[in-house]
Order: C-alpha cells, then structure tokens, then sequence
C-alpha cells in the first residue's frame, strides 16, 4: 500500500486532472443533459474501466508498444468519433417536444459502455498524464501490485466522481434551457456539443 504522504498528494493532484474539462467530462455533461444521469452511469463505467486499463498499461510499460503502432490509436480514435458525430446528426435532425421530451437516439447499455471505453483509452492526453504522473507515485522498493491497486482504484473513484458532476451539470442546463419553450435550442446544442466531442476525439 502507497504511504499515507504518498496518498495526500496523489488524490488531490488526480482529482485536479479529472476535474479539469476533457472529452471525457464532456461527454458525460452532454449524455446527462439528453439521456439523464441514470443512463449515463453505462458510459461513466465504461470509461472508469477504460482509464484503469490505461493506468495499468501505462504503469506495466504497454504504453510504449501502444506508441509504437500509431494506428491503433488512430483506429480507436476514429471509430469513436465517427460515432459520437453520427449521434450529433440524429439528434440535430430529430424534432423535440414542448413537454421537454427530446427525441434522443436510442443507444444501448452496450454502446454507452463501449462509447466510455473507447473514448479514455483512445485519448493520447491520458496516456500521457498516466505515463508522467502515476509511475513516480509507485515505490519500486515494495510490492507493486497492491499499491497500483490502490493508486488505480483512487483514479477510479476520482473519475467518476468527477463525471457525475459533469453530468449533474447536464442536467442542470437542460432544466434552465426547457424554459420558455427552449427545447430545439437545447436538443441542438446538445447535437453539437456531442458531434464537437466527436471531432475532438477523432483529431486530437
């Protein structure tokens, strides 16, 4: 286990990092504002497993073979930016309600988790904050695995902490926009801040 003076200023540090506005956080304030919080909890879980799989590569030196073969990255990065901007142009396209329904496309359990997934571990900013900061937190003089255990589960938590607020956020703008009969301007917006996702993710 890290030492406690380790640990005081590691969590702060990471929570910092993941606080800080990202294509991850974006996400997440744009899926709390069209599909909610509660169905956002998919992507937030396939994001958090996304990130520990990073810290744990990062850490275990995959990192470089991962660098190595740019084209692994640039698959992942496309597949799930084409995807977020195909979302975008549905909803830009589709028609909200005055009742504050938006006609959000259906998307499953199953693509919230992949599109979580996809999007930490295709982000070249995480591998390498996770390559620069996590290893100097790790003392190679005690047993490696139970402190990434705790560092990782520390960047979890942090994680998802950070994108419930995000998406909490979402949820918040959704309810000041829904006045006045704002519904369009709110399902567009949301249409393009996820297709800008998109885009970002793609070409970053």
């Amino acid at each position: 286990m890290p030492e406690l003076s380790v640990l005081a200023i590691f969590i702060p540090t990471f929570f910092f990092i993941s606080i800080t506005p990202g294509m991850c956080m974006s996400l997440a304030m744009t899926l709390g504002m069209t599909i909610g919080v509660k169905r956002t909890l998919w992507m937030m879980l396939g994001e958090v497993v996304g990130v520990a799989t990073v810290a744990v590569a990062a850490v275990l030196g995959i990192a470089s073979i991962m660098l190595n073969y740019p084209t692994i990255f640039s698959f992942l990065k496309w597949l799930g930016g084409i995807y977020l901007i195909y979302l975008g142009i549905k909803m830009w396209l589709s028609k909200a309600t005055l009742s504050n329904q938006f006609d959000v496309p259906d998307i499953s359990r199953t693509s919230l988790l992949s599109q979580g997934f996809i999007t930490a571990i295709a982000n070249p900013k995480g591998w390498a904050f996770m390559i620069s900061i996590l290893p100097p937190f790790i003392n190679i003089n005690r047993a490696i695995e139970p402190q990434l255990f705790i560092l990782v589960f520390i960047i979890m938590l942090s994680e998802f902490i950070c994108m419930l607020l995000y998406a909490s956020g979402g949820i918040t703008l959704k309810r000041l926009l829904t006045k006045d009969d704002k519904a369009q301007w709110l399902n567009r917006i949301s249409a393009s801040l996820l297709a800008l996702v998109g885009v970002w993710l793609a070409i970053s």
